[in-house]
Protein backbone atom coordinates (compact mmCIF):
# COMPACT_ATOMS: atom_id res chain seq x y z
CA UNK A 1 0.00 0.00 0.00
CA UNK A 2 1.30 3.56 -0.37
CA UNK A 3 2.57 5.88 1.78
CA UNK A 4 -0.11 6.53 4.47
CA UNK A 5 -0.50 10.06 5.85
CA UNK A 6 -1.74 9.31 10.00
CA UNK A 7 -3.32 11.78 12.27
CA UNK A 8 -4.82 11.78 15.52
CA UNK A 9 -7.60 13.57 17.06
CA UNK A 10 -10.83 14.53 15.43
CA UNK A 11 -9.96 18.67 14.85
CA UNK A 12 -8.90 20.02 11.41
CA UNK A 13 -11.00 16.57 9.88
CA UNK A 14 -11.93 18.96 7.05
CA UNK A 15 -8.79 20.24 6.39
CA UNK A 16 -6.98 16.96 6.59
CA UNK A 17 -9.29 15.32 4.07
CA UNK A 18 -9.23 17.97 1.30
CA UNK A 19 -5.81 17.96 1.56
CA UNK A 20 -5.96 14.01 0.79
CA UNK A 21 -8.61 14.39 -1.95
CA UNK A 22 -6.43 16.86 -3.93
CA UNK A 23 -2.91 15.01 -3.82
CA UNK A 24 -4.17 12.05 -3.99
CA UNK A 25 -2.75 10.27 -0.93
CA UNK A 26 -4.20 8.07 1.71
CA UNK A 27 -4.86 9.53 4.80
CA UNK A 28 -5.82 7.76 8.10
CA UNK A 29 -7.19 9.65 11.34
CA UNK A 30 -7.31 8.01 14.65
CA UNK A 31 -8.45 8.71 18.21
CA UNK A 32 -11.65 10.40 17.26
CA UNK A 33 -12.71 11.77 20.63
CA UNK A 34 -11.53 8.34 21.69
CA UNK A 35 -12.06 9.77 25.20
CA UNK A 36 -15.42 11.27 25.13
CA UNK A 37 -18.45 9.72 26.78
CA UNK A 38 -19.79 9.93 23.15
CA UNK A 39 -16.65 8.12 21.10
CA UNK A 40 -16.22 8.67 17.51
CA UNK A 41 -17.41 10.88 14.44
CA UNK A 42 -20.52 13.04 15.16
CA UNK A 43 -22.95 13.24 12.80
CA UNK A 44 -22.03 15.98 10.62
CA UNK A 45 -18.92 14.77 10.26
CA UNK A 46 -20.26 11.23 9.19
CA UNK A 47 -22.17 13.42 6.70
CA UNK A 48 -19.33 15.00 5.29
CA UNK A 49 -17.79 11.83 4.46
CA UNK A 50 -21.03 11.04 2.45
CA UNK A 51 -20.75 14.41 0.93
CA UNK A 52 -17.17 13.99 -0.22
CA UNK A 53 -17.88 10.28 -1.65
CA UNK A 54 -20.76 12.19 -3.60
CA UNK A 55 -18.79 14.54 -5.19
CA UNK A 56 -15.94 12.10 -5.93
CA UNK A 57 -15.88 8.85 -7.60
CA UNK A 58 -13.94 5.91 -6.43
CA UNK A 59 -12.91 7.17 -3.14
CA UNK A 60 -12.46 4.52 -0.35
CA UNK A 61 -13.87 5.14 2.96
CA UNK A 62 -13.52 3.23 5.89
CA UNK A 63 -14.28 4.15 9.14
CA UNK A 64 -13.91 1.49 12.12
CA UNK A 65 -16.42 -0.14 14.23
CA UNK A 66 -16.30 2.41 17.08
CA UNK A 67 -16.14 4.84 14.72
CA UNK A 68 -12.89 6.64 16.56
CA UNK A 69 -10.67 5.72 13.11
CA UNK A 70 -11.47 6.82 9.81
CA UNK A 71 -9.10 5.70 6.73
CA UNK A 72 -9.67 7.34 3.25
CA UNK A 73 -8.41 6.94 0.12
CA UNK A 74 -8.95 9.27 -2.57
CA UNK A 75 -10.09 8.70 -6.00
CA UNK A 76 -11.17 11.81 -8.51
CA UNK A 77 -12.98 14.75 -8.09
CA UNK A 78 -15.97 14.02 -10.39
CA UNK A 79 -18.57 16.74 -9.52
CA UNK A 80 -21.75 17.28 -11.40
CA UNK A 81 -25.29 17.93 -10.09
CA UNK A 82 -25.28 16.83 -6.20
CA UNK A 83 -27.33 17.43 -3.69
CA UNK A 84 -27.27 16.93 -0.32
CA UNK A 85 -29.27 17.36 3.11
CA UNK A 86 -27.05 18.64 5.75
CA UNK A 87 -27.63 17.68 9.74
CA UNK A 88 -29.15 20.04 12.12
CA UNK A 89 -25.90 20.11 13.73
CA UNK A 90 -23.61 22.24 11.73
CA UNK A 91 -24.43 24.87 9.49
CA UNK A 92 -24.61 24.53 5.28
CA UNK A 93 -20.94 26.43 5.91
CA UNK A 94 -19.67 24.14 7.21
CA UNK A 95 -19.72 21.31 4.94
CA UNK A 96 -19.26 24.35 1.80
CA UNK A 97 -15.70 25.78 3.18
CA UNK A 98 -13.95 21.82 1.71
CA UNK A 99 -15.67 21.91 -1.27
CA UNK A 100 -15.12 25.23 -2.33
CA UNK A 101 -11.30 24.35 -2.15
CA UNK A 102 -12.25 21.09 -4.56
CA UNK A 103 -14.74 22.71 -6.58
CA UNK A 104 -11.98 24.67 -9.24
CA UNK A 105 -10.56 20.76 -9.92
CA UNK A 106 -13.17 18.52 -10.33
CA UNK A 107 -14.33 16.46 -13.59
CA UNK A 108 -17.72 18.65 -14.46
CA UNK A 109 -18.69 21.80 -13.23
CA UNK A 110 -20.16 21.62 -9.61
CA UNK A 111 -24.21 21.89 -9.54
CA UNK A 112 -24.46 21.29 -5.81
CA UNK A 113 -27.79 21.82 -3.32
CA UNK A 114 -26.94 21.89 0.23
CA UNK A 115 -30.25 22.16 2.33
CA UNK A 116 -30.18 22.35 5.99
CA UNK A 117 -29.30 25.77 8.22
CA UNK A 118 -28.04 28.67 6.35
CA UNK A 119 -26.16 30.79 9.43
CA UNK A 120 -25.49 29.64 12.48
CA UNK A 121 -22.31 30.79 15.32
CA UNK A 122 -19.69 28.80 14.61
CA UNK A 123 -19.45 28.33 10.63
CA UNK A 124 -19.22 31.04 7.96
CA UNK A 125 -22.53 31.90 6.68
CA UNK A 126 -23.79 31.23 3.02
CA UNK A 127 -23.57 35.08 2.89
CA UNK A 128 -20.15 35.49 3.80
CA UNK A 129 -19.32 32.44 1.26
CA UNK A 130 -21.10 34.20 -1.04
CA UNK A 131 -19.92 37.94 -0.74
CA UNK A 132 -16.57 36.97 0.40
CA UNK A 133 -14.97 33.36 0.08
CA UNK A 134 -16.13 33.52 -3.69
CA UNK A 135 -14.13 36.81 -4.28
CA UNK A 136 -11.40 35.45 -3.26
CA UNK A 137 -11.04 32.97 -5.63
CA UNK A 138 -10.81 35.71 -8.14
CA UNK A 139 -6.95 36.34 -8.28
CA UNK A 140 -6.65 32.71 -8.62
CA UNK A 141 -8.39 32.78 -12.09
CA UNK A 142 -11.73 31.31 -10.60
CA UNK A 143 -14.54 33.64 -11.26
CA UNK A 144 -16.33 32.47 -14.34
CA UNK A 145 -19.74 31.11 -13.87
CA UNK A 146 -18.74 30.64 -9.59
CA UNK A 147 -21.89 31.87 -7.84
CA UNK A 148 -23.73 30.64 -4.98
CA UNK A 149 -27.61 31.22 -4.23
CA UNK A 150 -29.50 31.10 -1.50
CA UNK A 151 -32.63 30.11 -2.38
CA UNK A 152 -34.36 29.63 1.20
CA UNK A 153 -32.96 30.60 4.29
CA UNK A 154 -32.79 28.24 7.30
CA UNK A 155 -32.33 29.35 10.90
CA UNK A 156 -31.40 26.93 13.82
CA UNK A 157 -32.71 24.83 15.19
CA UNK A 158 -35.02 23.88 12.77
CA UNK A 159 -32.97 24.85 9.69
CA UNK A 160 -35.00 24.61 6.28
CA UNK A 161 -32.64 26.80 3.99
CA UNK A 162 -31.23 25.67 0.76
CA UNK A 163 -28.30 26.87 -1.36
CA UNK A 164 -26.80 26.10 -4.57
CA UNK A 165 -23.29 26.16 -5.10
CA UNK A 166 -22.17 26.47 -9.31
CA UNK A 167 -18.60 26.21 -9.51
CA UNK A 168 -16.23 25.85 -12.79
CA UNK A 169 -13.67 24.01 -14.02
CA UNK A 170 -10.42 25.27 -14.18
CA UNK A 171 -6.83 23.55 -15.62
CA UNK A 172 -4.46 25.45 -13.22
CA UNK A 173 -4.76 28.06 -10.71
CA UNK A 174 -2.47 31.40 -11.68
CA UNK A 175 -0.05 32.78 -9.37
CA UNK A 176 -1.32 35.37 -6.83
CA UNK A 177 1.15 38.50 -5.58
CA UNK A 178 -1.29 40.28 -3.38
CA UNK A 179 0.73 42.31 -0.88
CA UNK A 180 -0.40 45.88 -0.94
CA UNK A 181 -3.42 45.98 1.73
CA UNK A 182 -4.55 49.59 0.67
CA UNK A 183 -7.15 51.55 2.47
CA UNK A 184 -10.58 50.69 3.44
CA UNK A 185 -12.80 52.27 0.69
CA UNK A 186 -16.13 51.15 1.73
CA UNK A 187 -18.69 48.93 3.93
CA UNK A 188 -21.44 46.49 2.86
CA UNK A 189 -23.67 43.95 4.52
CA UNK A 190 -26.80 41.91 4.66
CA UNK A 191 -29.35 42.07 7.33
CA UNK A 192 -31.70 39.43 7.33
CA UNK A 193 -34.54 38.61 9.63
CA UNK A 194 -36.98 35.18 9.00
CA UNK A 195 -39.95 34.48 10.95
CA UNK A 196 -39.50 37.57 12.95
CA UNK A 197 -40.98 40.94 12.58
CA UNK A 198 -39.39 42.86 10.04
CA UNK A 199 -38.32 45.85 11.90
CA UNK A 200 -35.41 43.47 13.17
CA UNK A 201 -33.17 44.15 10.06
CA UNK A 202 -33.87 48.30 10.02
CA UNK A 203 -32.42 47.67 13.81
CA UNK A 204 -29.45 46.12 13.00
CA UNK A 205 -28.73 49.12 10.22
CA UNK A 206 -29.23 51.68 12.32
CA UNK A 207 -27.51 50.28 15.50
CA UNK A 208 -24.58 48.89 12.74
CA UNK A 209 -24.21 52.35 11.30
CA UNK A 210 -23.49 54.17 14.73
CA UNK A 211 -20.23 52.21 15.05
CA UNK A 212 -19.29 52.39 11.73
CA UNK A 213 -20.40 55.95 10.84
CA UNK A 214 -17.43 57.21 12.72
CA UNK A 215 -14.94 55.39 10.33
CA UNK A 216 -15.91 55.68 6.84
CA UNK A 217 -19.28 57.62 5.38
CA UNK A 218 -19.73 54.78 2.38
CA UNK A 219 -21.59 52.69 3.93
CA UNK A 220 -24.56 50.01 2.16
CA UNK A 221 -26.49 48.01 4.48
CA UNK A 222 -28.69 45.82 2.26
CA UNK A 223 -32.12 44.26 3.88
CA UNK A 224 -32.83 40.74 2.68
CA UNK A 225 -36.55 40.11 3.11
CA UNK A 226 -37.66 36.16 2.80
CA UNK A 227 -41.04 35.45 2.86
CA UNK A 228 -43.46 32.45 3.77
CA UNK A 229 -41.53 28.73 2.38
CA UNK A 230 -38.50 30.72 1.79
CA UNK A 231 -37.94 31.66 5.35
CA UNK A 232 -37.44 28.18 6.41
CA UNK A 233 -38.81 26.69 9.86
CA UNK A 234 -37.42 28.24 12.42
CA UNK A 235 -37.10 32.39 13.53
CA UNK A 236 -33.53 34.02 13.85
CA UNK A 237 -31.78 37.04 12.27
CA UNK A 238 -28.45 38.30 11.53
CA UNK A 239 -26.01 40.51 10.25
CA UNK A 240 -23.15 40.05 7.98
CA UNK A 241 -20.56 42.70 7.14
CA UNK A 242 -17.55 43.09 4.80
CA UNK A 243 -14.97 45.77 4.24
CA UNK A 244 -13.71 46.58 0.81
CA UNK A 245 -10.21 48.37 0.41
CA UNK A 246 -8.72 50.00 -2.23
CA UNK A 247 -6.88 47.02 -3.89
CA UNK A 248 -10.29 44.93 -3.50
CA UNK A 249 -9.02 43.60 0.07
CA UNK A 250 -11.91 42.23 1.86
CA UNK A 251 -12.87 41.74 5.52
CA UNK A 252 -15.46 40.30 6.61
CA UNK A 253 -17.15 39.42 10.32
CA UNK A 254 -21.00 38.49 10.75
CA UNK A 255 -23.23 38.01 14.20
CA UNK A 256 -26.38 36.01 14.47
CA UNK A 257 -29.34 36.11 16.80
CA UNK A 258 -29.15 34.60 20.51
CA UNK A 259 -31.99 34.24 22.41
CA UNK A 260 -33.12 36.43 24.69
CA UNK A 261 -30.66 39.30 23.16
CA UNK A 262 -31.96 42.17 20.78
CA UNK A 263 -30.77 43.37 17.13
CA UNK A 264 -28.94 45.78 18.24
CA UNK A 265 -26.23 43.31 20.52
CA UNK A 266 -26.02 41.27 17.33
CA UNK A 267 -25.41 44.88 15.42
CA UNK A 268 -22.67 45.74 17.51
CA UNK A 269 -21.06 42.26 18.15
CA UNK A 270 -20.87 41.82 14.12
CA UNK A 271 -19.61 45.69 13.84
CA UNK A 272 -17.10 45.59 16.63
CA UNK A 273 -15.81 41.93 15.10
CA UNK A 274 -15.43 43.58 11.53
CA UNK A 275 -13.42 46.95 13.53
CA UNK A 276 -11.19 44.39 14.69
CA UNK A 277 -10.70 41.89 11.90
CA UNK A 278 -9.31 45.09 9.64
CA UNK A 279 -6.97 45.98 12.59
CA UNK A 280 -5.42 42.44 11.75
CA UNK A 281 -4.25 43.88 8.56
CA UNK A 282 -3.09 42.00 5.66
CA UNK A 283 -4.92 41.38 2.49
CA UNK A 284 -7.03 38.50 3.84
CA UNK A 285 -9.26 37.91 6.47
CA UNK A 286 -8.58 35.36 8.82
CA UNK A 287 -11.42 32.90 8.36
CA UNK A 288 -10.23 32.78 4.69
CA UNK A 289 -6.56 32.59 5.13
CA UNK A 290 -6.38 28.81 4.88
CA UNK A 291 -8.29 28.90 1.42
CA UNK A 292 -5.35 31.45 0.00
CA UNK A 293 -2.51 29.15 1.49
CA UNK A 294 -4.06 25.84 -0.17
CA UNK A 295 -4.30 27.86 -3.56
CA UNK A 296 -0.78 29.40 -3.40
CA UNK A 297 0.69 25.64 -2.74
CA UNK A 298 -1.51 24.60 -5.93
CA UNK A 299 -0.55 27.81 -8.55
CA UNK A 300 1.79 27.43 -11.28
CA UNK A 301 5.56 26.80 -10.24
CA UNK A 302 6.38 30.41 -9.82
CA UNK A 303 6.53 31.96 -6.18
CA UNK A 304 3.55 33.43 -5.00
CA UNK A 305 3.08 36.07 -2.39
CA UNK A 306 0.53 37.48 0.23
CA UNK A 307 0.36 39.54 2.99
CA UNK A 308 -1.31 38.85 5.93
CA UNK A 309 -2.13 39.10 9.69
CA UNK A 310 -1.10 37.01 12.17
CA UNK A 311 -2.06 33.53 11.50
CA UNK A 312 -5.11 31.92 13.50
CA UNK A 313 -3.56 28.03 15.13
CA UNK A 314 -5.82 26.28 12.62
CA UNK A 315 -4.19 27.72 9.41
CA UNK A 316 -1.11 26.75 11.78
CA UNK A 317 -1.41 23.56 11.80
CA UNK A 318 -2.46 24.25 8.00
CA UNK A 319 0.65 24.71 6.68
CA UNK A 320 2.09 21.82 8.67
CA UNK A 321 -0.44 19.68 7.07
CA UNK A 322 0.69 20.70 3.77
CA UNK A 323 4.29 20.57 3.70
CA UNK A 324 2.89 16.87 4.73
CA UNK A 325 0.95 16.04 1.71
CA UNK A 326 2.89 18.12 -0.64
CA UNK A 327 5.91 19.00 0.62
CA UNK A 328 5.85 22.54 0.22
CA UNK A 329 7.15 25.08 2.99
CA UNK A 330 5.97 28.82 3.36
CA UNK A 331 8.26 31.45 3.65
CA UNK A 332 7.23 34.11 6.39
CA UNK A 333 8.89 37.02 7.27
CA UNK A 334 7.33 40.74 8.96
CA UNK A 335 6.13 42.64 5.86
CA UNK A 336 7.39 45.50 7.42
CA UNK A 337 10.96 44.94 9.09
CA UNK A 338 11.04 48.78 9.96
CA UNK A 339 8.83 48.85 11.84
CA UNK A 340 8.36 46.91 14.85
CA UNK A 341 4.71 47.86 15.73
CA UNK A 342 3.19 46.07 12.61
CA UNK A 343 2.15 42.37 13.03
CA UNK A 344 1.58 42.00 9.13
CA UNK A 345 3.67 39.03 8.05
CA UNK A 346 4.74 38.07 4.10
CA UNK A 347 3.73 34.78 3.02
CA UNK A 348 5.00 32.98 0.11
CA UNK A 349 5.81 30.22 -1.31
CA UNK A 350 6.92 28.22 -4.47
CA UNK A 351 3.82 26.93 -6.28
CA UNK A 352 3.67 22.85 -7.32
CA UNK A 353 2.33 23.66 -10.67
CA UNK A 354 -0.94 21.56 -9.64
CA UNK A 355 -2.69 20.43 -13.07
CA UNK A 356 -6.83 19.81 -12.77
CA UNK A 357 -6.37 16.02 -14.78
CA UNK A 358 -9.86 15.35 -13.92
CA UNK A 359 -10.80 17.68 -16.27
CA UNK A 360 -12.72 16.41 -19.27
CA UNK A 361 -10.67 17.89 -22.25
CA UNK A 362 -12.48 19.98 -24.80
Amino acid sequence: MASVISYSGHQYLRHRLVLSILSGKTVRIEKIRSEDENPGLTDYEVSLLRLLEKVTNGTVIEISVTGTAVLLKPGVIAGGPVTHDCPLSRSIGYFLEPLVMLGPFSKKPFQLTLRGITTDQNDLSADLIRTVTLPHLQPFGISEGLELRIKRRGAPPGGGGEVQFLCPVVKQVTTVNFVEPGKIKRIRGIAHAVRVSPQFSNRMIDAARSVLNRYIPDIYLYSDVYKGEESGKSPGYGLSLLAESTTSAIHCAEAVSQPGGTPEDVALLASRALLSEIRQGGCIDRKHQCLVLLMMVLGSEDVGRCRMGEPTVRTIQFLRDVRDFFGTSFKIVPANPSDPSCTELMYSCYGTGYVNVNRTLA
